[in-house]
């Protein structure tokens, strides 16, 4: 992986993927690998800014590693690991803190939006949220952060702290930049919000066929649309928006809907074959992938970016002007 450009991003352990997860992020991080250098983490430190018990995500972490692999994230081309296992991430966010100015961090989408959602749970661990996402990937020097377009305050804030930090001591960190990816947006089985867990809307990606037959057929369709006769209105169907994903001939479809040749139901039977098809190599190679294999890659991965964290850590102290810790 010499002389590629590193990047990194990293996903919360909430438990087996979704469509969301997948056509939003994944898909693009396996093809990523073809051309990167590439750190993909669990933020299972994240995870406790709104599940304060780690317990509670200790088989989600399982879970989500184990998928990720199923759709293609290799061990051979790409660093997997857990960012708890990397403690060195930790010191970092604090070091960070100690040059970010607070008016900074409380102007990020991210906190005001948790903020927003969990307004009993507005913990200080959340606040900082920005601050730890900047010391994930300034822990490995990542150059290249993979988001979309909704995403690029954050990184922005990264870059500026990145910046004040080698200002104020000396140049430790490259200045990340956005990987700007196509990531749609997802809406789940309500046709109204994003696809989430949180929310109970979502379309399993290596769940068994009968459960995503089941959350398929639950999708809501064309609202405009009371009868099979009636002419359909395939733009705002969410229905016939994942026909772009799944079919290559979905104007085909679409031009069925507006003549009324095919009906919802029927729609939504046939996205749903259609994505336990597509995503029937995934499940296969999920069953192969027992706990004991998928906890061997974690530590694996977990071992090779601590040891990249070491080295900026070491750096980090000596720019500061803190003694090298003691092995």
């Amino acid at each position: 992986m010499a002389g590629r450009m590193r990047i990194l991003s990293g996903m919360r352990p909430t438990g087996r993927f979704h469509l969301g997860n997948y056509l939003g992020a994944a898909k693009n991080w396996v093809e990523l690998q073809d051309e990167y250098d590439c750190y993909y983490f669990i933020a299972d430190y994240h995870a406790l800014t709104t599940e304060p018990d780690g317990h509670a995500v200790e088989s989600k972490v399982y879970d989500l590693a184990a998928d990720l692999l199923a759709v293609g994230i290799d061990p051979e081309r790409s660093v997997l690991y857990l960012q708890s296992q990397v403690p060195e991430v930790a010191e970092l966010t604090l070091m960070l803190s100690m040059v970010t100015p607070l008016s900074w961090v409380m102007r990020t989408p991210a906190f005001k939006e948790k903020a927003k959602l969990r307004p009993d749970n507005v913990n200080l661990g959340l606040l900082s949220y920005p601050i730890l996402q900047g010391a994930d990937i300034l822990i490995v020097k990542g150059i290249g952060v993979p988001v979309g377009k909704d995403q690029l305050a954050h990184v922005e804030l990264v870059r500026e702290v990145a910046r004040r930090f080698n200002r104020t001591y000396t140049p430790v960190f490259p200045e990340p930049r956005a990987l700007l990816t196509e990531t749609p947006l997802i809406k789940g089985t309500d046709g109204k919000q994003r696809m989430s867990k949180t929310v109970g809307n979502i379309v399993g990606v290596t769940d068994e066929p009968e459960v995503i037959r089941k959350q398929v057929l639950s999708m809501v369709t064309d609202v405009k649309r009371v009868y099979k006769t009636q002419p359909g209105h395939p733009r705002s169907c969410n229905v016939c928006a994942f026909y772009k994903f799944f079919f290559d001939d979905w104007e085909h479809y679409w031009d069925l809907c507006r003549k009324a040749q095919i009906g919802c139901h029927e729609k939504k039977k046939l996205l749903a074959e259609r994505i336990i098809e597509t995503f029937g190599p995934f499940r296969e190679a999920r069953a192969e992938l027992s706990p004991e294999k998928v906890a061997a890659i974690l530590d694996q991965g977990s071992e090779t970016a601590r040891a990249v964290a070491r080295q900026t850590m070491a750096e980090v102290r000596q720019a500061v002007g803190l003694p090298p810790l003691r092995s």
